[in-house]
């Protein structure tokens, strides 16, 4: 069964009604915080209207999201919503210095999120995160340090982890970087 394939108008739509949903917002929150109304969020997520640029940037620092996240390369005709090639990925992540993520997955509809996470040498989160997910990661090469739930465990290559809405912090004193993969339910950036 063929399924329709979304525009780029909705997609960005369902995927800042993910961002928003994982935030703990409402339309009425967004639109209060936006100065816009919960009709034209509405229409934004049902990919009915586009957002200007502006608009764009004011959502992204909402969201605590770059505003080049939001954007999409283009997928090569009939490949949209199923395969992203090598070099379309999305950058995103939590801005910490020192680590680059880019989204694997096609976009922030599914239940999860799977993201390629670079650690380079000597970054780390100092403060503990708490969020309202499920995780798993693999390290693909390198060494992170990580901290769940006051638990200290020191990763290699080949190491996988689980967090299930514990605090966590990491750290990469190593002197090569950490490449992993991390898969997050639901979706977060």
């Amino acid at each position: 069964m063929l399924h329709d394939v979304p525009t780029d108008a909705e997609t960005l739509g369902a995927d800042l009604r993910a961002l928003r949903k994982a935030r703990g917002l409402t339309l009425q929150d967004m639109g209060e915080a936006l100065g816009r109304s919960v009709g034209w969020l509405s229409q934004v997520e049902r990919g009915l209207s586009e957002p200007g640029i502006t608009d764009l940037r004011h959502i992204a620092k909402l969201l605590d999201v770059s505003v080049s996240s939001l954007f999409r390369v283009q997928a090569v005709e009939g490949e949209e919503g199923y395969v992203v090639r090598a070099g379309s990925h999305r950058p995103i992540g939590s801005r910490e210095a020192g680590l680059v993520e880019n989204l694997l997955s096609p976009d922030l509809t599914d239940d999860f999120e799977m993201v390629h996470s670079i650690f380079e040498p000597g970054s780390e989160i100092a403060e503990a995160v708490t969020r309202p997910t499920q995780e798993v990661g693999y390290i693909l090469s390198g060494k992170l340090d990580l901290w769940i739930a006051g638990r200290e465990f020191s990763l290699g290559e080949g190491d996988s982890f689980r967090i299930r809405g514990e605090p966590f912090r990491w750290m990469n004193p190593y002197s090569d970087p950490c490449v992993a993969i991390w898969v997050i339910a639901p979706p977060v950036y």
